[in-house]
């Protein structure tokens, strides 16, 4: 079956986006315990491209199932560190030079921000998938958890989105840039 993409955010209601993101199977990556451990000779680069033996990934719907194999090693202190593929049979590893995916739309939805990702996953802000805010002041970088401590960085129009949403709520200088979404309040400020 050929693949469909889902609609486009400005287009589903809230509870169509919860609808696609329930209909999205992942494997159980955290129930896998692999005893073969390696590199993937894989990285993602910071514009979201994959490359496998420094050549990109051109199919689209392999970026789709590794994306699906995805986590990384969060430490104790709650340090994130390296990312890996994992299947039933090995773990390896892969490089990612910023984020593993890119947020490429946002919408405010009934009260809920709304992502797409490069990968056309759709993720919901909130409790389970919250904004951080990093870099510097004048020129933050914002990331959304995806899973298994894999996140999503913003592109810049995502980035342009989320901050007119803001405005258009009323965030200022004096009651900071904060936006909410699925009951969380996120600060746009590193």
């Amino acid at each position: 079956m050929p693949y469909e993409p889902p609609p486009e955010l400005a287009e589903l209601t809230l509870a169509e986006i919860a609808e696609q993101v329930a209909s999205r199977k992942l494997p159980p990556v955290e129930g896998w315990k692999p005893e073969r451990t390696g590199d993937s000779n894989m990285r993602i680069a910071a514009d979201g491209t994959w490359y496998h033996d420094n050549g990109p990934i051109t199919r689209p719907a392999m970026v789709r199932a590794f994306s699906g194999l995805l986590t990384r090693d969060i430490t104790h202190n709650g340090e994130t560190g390296q990312h890996w593929l994992v299947s039933p049979f090995e773990k390896l590893s892969i490089e990612v030079e910023d984020a593993a995916f890119i947020a490429v739309d946002c919408e405010r939805k009934e009260g809920n921000l709304a992502f797409r990702l490069n990968t056309d996953e759709l993720v919901v802000a909130g409790p389970e998938h919250r904004l951080r805010a990093a870099g510097k002041p004048e020129s933050p970088a914002i990331y959304l958890h995806v899973r298994r401590g894999v996140e999503a960085r913003l592109n810049r129009s995502t980035w342009e989105q989320l901050a007119q949403i803001a405005l258009d709520e009323g965030a200022d200088e004096d009651n900071g840039w904060t936006v909410t979404s699925d009951g969380m309040e996120f600060s746009l400020r590193p």
